[in-house]
């Protein structure tokens, strides 16, 4: 029979199953590659609030504590975490209010990607199953200072397009998802594409792309799952 010590058990947070699949998918992205150390960060949407969990700043991912994963709304108040949130934390905000359709966020600095971040090229439409998920361009966000009000501003001008995969000049790159596990597969499909248009460009051949009508169509797909996750949203607010 378990010794009764006197103290009561500590109550989970409501927002334990969102620190969870945030700490799971920062150790993921380190254990891939994708980041090293305490670069990169993630971010999850809180169904039914304006408010995100989201990675705290320039810790190790294998490191941190699921309860160390932050909880902050958006006007940047801290609701639960006792270190800083990640410096890109208005960033995140400010995807998720101009994206209606996004309910996770990763941000990498993952190798392939961060060649074009540098050469300042964006990727595009090379294959199926890259532009069904992410679109019609891995387009580029100008450069601005890590964490800084102008990068936030910068990227939320490149939202328009739609496209769920981003690369940020001389920093690193974005992928977005309908969930968390759907974001992660972007970041995937990102690094794929990074890694075989580099090669491609590096052999001095032509490079063929997807006919435009096949874009279309595969982005018109994706755009139709965006459609309905922001309906969903909208239905559940009533």
């Amino acid at each position: 029979m378990a010794k009764n010590t006197g103290k009561k058990a500590s109550k989970l947070s409501k927002y334990q199953p969102y620190k969870e699949s945030v700490l799971q998918y920062s150790q993921h992205l380190s254990h891939k590659g994708y980041t090293v150390g305490t670069g990169g960060n993630i971010s999850m949407l809180i169904e039914g609030e304006n408010a995100v969990a989201i990675t705290p700043t320039s810790m190790d991912y294998f490191g941190i504590h699921v309860d160390d994963i932050c909880i902050v709304d958006f006007d940047m108040n801290v609701l639960e975490g006792k270190f800083k949130p990640s410096i890109e934390t208005e960033m995140h905000i400010e995807i998720y209010k101009h994206r209606r359709d996004v309910n996770a966020i990763i941000h990498t600095h993952q190798i392939y990607a961060s060649i074009f971040a540098l050469i300042n090229e964006p990727i595009p439409a090379l294959f199926d199953e890259v532009t069904f998920n992410t679109g019609h361009i891995i387009d580029i966000i100008p450069y601005a200072l890590s964490g800084s009000h102008q990068l936030s501003q910068n990227t939320v001008n490149k939202l328009k397009n739609r496209c769920n995969c981003y690369i940020v000049q001389n920093h690193g790159a974005l992928s977005l998802g309908l969930s968390i596990e759907n974001a992660f597969r972007n970041v995937e499909l990102l690094e794929k594409a990074a890694r075989t248009y580099y090669y491609a460009l590096a052999s001095g051949r032509a490079i063929t792309k997807l006919p435009d009508s096949v874009v279309t169509g595969l982005c018109n797909m994706l755009y139709e799952r965006q459609d309905q996750e922001i309906a969903r949203k909208k239905a559940a607010q009533q």
